[in-house]
């Protein structure tokens, strides 16, 4: 069974098939706008950090900025083929605190953690997703789908924007924009 997630008769429209005009309650405006607002955030500073990175011979595979009231986190993801180690993050750290207190991208105080993605990496990019396909991932969408937002398969693939999740038998097509946070789930 192949179902497409968030879309068929409503493709073309927003996420979910419904107008963000149309369900103000369901979803709300400060949400709409602090999640317009991080992306906008995590994008700039995403074309700041990755020649500084990559200057150092690390992938910038990933950023988060998380805000909680007055403190801030800038949490960075760097890979390398041969893997990460402890000296490339303090490399990476010191180079791109430098960049951020010159350019004031990230305002206010905040704190700077650089680590590597881990054996359960994040994925944020299509391009990181087909890397793995045929592992098991674990992903939780923005919005829940028939009362569920966790979602955990083998990664079968891609079509166009959308991710390909087999789950048991069934498979599962979710629009990348449709998913908050993913992760490769590690192997023991």
């Amino acid at each position: 069974m192949k179902i497409r997630v968030g879309s068929g008769a409503n493709r073309g429209a927003p996420f979910w098939g419904f107008s963000l005009e149309v369900n103000k309650w369901a979803v709300g405006p400060f949400f709409v706008c602090q999640e317009m607002l991080m992306a906008a955030v995590d994008s700039t500073l995403r074309e700041l950090l990755q020649p500084v990175v990559e200057a150092l011979d690390c992938e910038l595979w990933g950023l988060e900025l998380q805000a909680s009231g007055r403190s801030k986190l800038l949490r960075i993801y760097i890979d390398r083929e041969d893997g990460v180690g402890v000296e490339d993050c303090e490399r990476v750290s010191r180079q791109v605190s430098s960049v951020l207190d010159v350019d004031d991208a990230v305002s206010g105080e905040y704190i700077l953690e650089v680590s590597s993605p881990g054996m359960d990496r994040p994925l944020y990019e299509l391009g990181q997703y087909e890397r793995f396909i045929g592992e098991d991932i674990s992903l939780r969408l923005r919005f829940p789908y028939e009362g569920r937002r966790n979602f955990k398969g083998r990664l079968a693939g891609l079509d166009g924007d959308e991710v390909v999740l087999v789950v048991a038998d069934t498979e599962y097509l979710f629009p990348i924009e449709g998913i908050d946070k993913a992760n490769v789930v590690p192997k023991f």
